[in-house]
């Protein structure tokens, strides 16, 4: 059978990718992929290590770097990414600039990791005070607050899961429900943190919800990816890549309809993904805008909010309608 008039296959670029071990979620990359535009992902050596600084820094050695670059320049690729967004902000600016010029040495091909992406990105939204949401523990969301504080962006607000491990398996619901809790007035954007983390179908939802840009560690990796090789990347109704949607709902300058509430260290490491995060008391007074809004763990926490148009239960229904139309009348963001 002659198949001669069907042509092709079309020529690809490529973008390769390094993972972490662990890394669950090769089909939410694609979906920010065209059609021309392959991806080639390699994985770092497993290490019997839960989600930490440790395996931060375990996973971004510069010579598992250098043997995953290696590795993918036998397909040929125009770029190398690595996405993992702790690994790539555990040692700071200085450490994240090194992993890139490693890469760059090993593979000579433009290359870049998920942090610097980041800054890349916050800094073409004109965002420089911004809410953070991480499955992370403390420690971990505490590093990327300082990495962000080197670059000069202020977190405004923040909230964490506390996960050590099978973070792919985060319900969207939890998301949106941390970043609630985690923006608040004089905030220019939201980042959701860990390339392991679910986020796609999220973002535009929160962006319309909240009225900012939001942008997520899957996000802001391909889409430097595909800037640094001219492509732009998929996504619809997110205001990163879509002018559309900067100029919509992303682009009001109305505040968010809750005010800032604290820190949320959210559900036990091990909890299984249909565990909401718990929301912690509202602070007595708010904190400054340049200050993030931390709760102490060890104080009493209160009942689980009820859901959507139910009172909470003990509480008046009376103030619940007051608390709704102040979130009705908003305010304006900074």
């Amino acid at each position: 059978m002659d198949v001669s008039f069907l042509g092709g296959p079309q020529p690809q670029l490529g973008v390769g990718v390094v993972a972490p071990f662990d890394f669950a979620l090769d089909r939410e990359l694609w979906r920010w992929v065209p059609d021309d535009v392959s991806l080639h992902l390699t994985r770092t050596p497993f290490v019997p290590v839960e989600v930490s600084l440790d395996l931060a820094r375990m996973v971004s050695e510069h010579e598992t770097l250098r043997s995953a670059v290696e590795a993918l320049s036998a397909v040929s690729p125009q770029v190398i990414a690595y996405a993992c967004t702790s690994g790539s902000f555990v040692g700071g600016l200085a450490g994240e600039r090194a992993m890139t010029a490693a890469m760059v040495q090993a593979g000579a091909v433009p290359s870049l990791t998920t942090s610097g992406a980041l800054i890349e990105a916050l800094r073409e939204l004109d965002a420089w005070h911004v809410a953070v949401v991480t499955p992370y523990t403390r420690s971990v969301t505490d590093s990327l607050e300082a990495f962000l504080g080197e670059a000069g962006i202020t977190v405004t607000g923040r909230a964490y899961l506390g996960l050590t491990r099978h973070i792919w398996q985060v319900p969207y619901r939890d998301v949106v429900a941390m970043a609630r809790t985690a923006v608040g007035e004089g905030t220019d954007a939201l980042f959701i943190s860990c390339t392991n983390l679910p986020t796609y179908d999220a973002i535009p939802q929160l962006e319309a919800e909240l009225r900012m840009p939001v942008v997520s560690a899957n996000q802001v990796t391909l889409w430097a990816a595909l800037r640094a090789i001219g492509v732009r990347a998929v996504g619809s109704y997110q205001a990163l890549l879509d002018p559309v949607a900067r100029a919509g709902p992303a682009g009001m300058t109305s505040a968010p309809p809750a005010p800032s509430t604290p820190e949320v260290p959210g559900s036990r490491p091990d909890a299984p993904p249909d565990d909401v995060p718990q929301v912690p008391p509202e602070a007595d007074a708010a904190a400054p805008a340049d200050t993030p809004a931390e709760w102490d763990p060890a104080a009493p926490a209160e009942p689980a909010p009820a859901p959507p148009g139910e009172p909470q239960t003990g509480a008046d229904p009376a103030e619940g309608r007051t608390r709704k139309a102040r979130a009705r009348r908003g305010g304006t963001r900074r």
